[in-house]
C-alpha cells in the first residue's frame, strides 16, 4: 500500500545513509506489524536436518582456455560499451555476456565448443557421485537452468544404464513423472529444470540434491532444495551447489550473499550487511574479473 511506511522524503530526512543499521532498523520496525515471519524450523520442527555445501570444481585446460577467451573478450568489449552508453542501455549485451560465461562454466558443449561425451569439471564430480549414491540406495534430484545441460547429463546416465525421470517447462505429465520417481525404487535420479520444477513438487523420496549452476536469486535455489526437504521427509537432506572456481559463478555467489544478508536484515531488523539492488558497473567489473 503506497504511503504505508510514510513518505520517502521523511525517511531520507531522518536517515543519512540508507545502508546503515539505523536505516534497516527503521524499515524493519515499519514492516513488523504487517509481516509475520515464520521459518520452516518453527512450523515444521519434526523435519530432519538439511545440510548444504558448495563444491568448487576446477576446470581442465581446454575448458579454462575457452572460458578465459570469452571473459577477456566480453570484458574488453562490454566495459567500453557501458562507459559510452551507460549500463541501462547496454543491459542486453551484458545479459548475453553473462549467459555465455555461465554456459562455458557448465560445459563447453552448451556453446557448441566441446564434446558432449566429455565430463568436464562439473560432470566429473556429479556422475561418479550419482553412481555411488545409487549403489547405496539413495535417490537424487539434479537441477539446472539449462535444459541443454540436463540433456548432456541424460546421455551420461543412459550410458551408465541409470533409470531416471526428467521434467522441464515442456513436460505435460508432471504428476505421472513425480509419482514414478516417488514410488519406483529403481528410479533413483530426477533431472529437473530449475525454473519448471523449483516450486510445487513433492519429491521426498530423494535425500540428495545437486544444483549444477547458481541462480541470481538464492530463494529460487532454496525452493529447489525444498522439493526434498519438506513435510514427509524422514532422512537428512544433503544439498550440493556446484560452482566452477575462478569464474562468473563464484562472483554470482558473492552477490547472492549480499542480497540474502540484506533481506534477512530487513525482515529480522538486525545488521547483517548490505545489498546491491540492481547490477552496477562495479558489479559488472566483478563478474568479468
Amino acid at each position: 500500500n503506497p504511503g504505508m511506511l510514510g513518505r520517502s522524503t521523511a525517511f531520507r530526512s531522518h536517515i543519512a545513509d540508507p545502508d546503515s543499521r539505523e536505516a534497516r532498523d527503521m524499515v524493519a520496525k515499519g514492516l513488523r506489524p504487517f509481516i509475520l515471519r515464520r521459518t520452516k524450523k518453527q512450523v515444521a520442527a519434526e523435519l530432519p536436518d538439511r545440510l548444504e555445501e558448495t563444491i568448487y570444481c576446477d576446470m581442465e585446460d581446454e575448458q579454462r582456455r575457452l572460458y578465459d577467451e570469452l571473459r577477456i573478450h566480453y570484458r574488453e568489449s562490454l566495459l567500453g560499451l557501458v562507459q559510452e552508453q551507460g549500463l541501462a542501455r547496454s543491459k542486453m549485451h551484458v545479459l548475453e555476456a553473462l549467459l555465455r560465461l555461465r554456459q562455458a562454466a557448465c560445459h563447453p558443449a552448451l556453446l557448441k565448443r566441446g564434446d558432449e561425451q566429455e565430463l568436464y569439471a562439473k560432470l566429473d564430480f556429479l556422475i561418479p557421485h550419482l553412481q555411488e549414491l545409487i549403489s547405496e540406495g539413495h535417490k537424487a534430484l539434479v537441477f539446472s537452468q539449462f535444459t541443454s545441460m540436463l540433456s548432456i547429463v541424460r546421455e551420461h546416465l543412459d550410458k551408465q544404464g541409470i533409470t531416471y525421470e526428467y521434467l522441464d517447462g515442456k513436460t505435460r505429465d508432471r504428476k505421472a513423472r513425480v509419482e514414478h520417481f516417488q514410488e519406483d525404487k529403481d528410479c533413483q535420479v530426477f533431472l529437473i529444470s530449475l525454473k519448471a520444477g523449483g516450486l510445487g513438487l513433492n519429491l521426498t523420496s530423494a535425500d540428495y540434491v545437486f544444483l549444477l549452476d547458481p541462480w541470481w536469486n538464492p530463494a529460487v535455489e532454496a525452493q529447489a532444495i525444498d522439493r526434498a526437504h519438506r513435510v514427509g521427509q524422514t532422512r537428512t537432506v544433503f544439498a550440493y551447489r556446484l560452482i566452477c572456481r575462478d569464474t562468473v559463478e563464484e562472483k554470482i555467489a558473492e552477490l547472492q550473499k549480499k542480497k540474502r544478508s540484506l533481506a534477512d536484515a530487513i525482515l529480522a531488523g538486525d545488521d547483517s550487511g548490505s545489498v546491491l539492488q540492481d547490477l552496477s558497473v562495479e558489479d559488472l567489473e566483478l563478474l568479468l574479473s
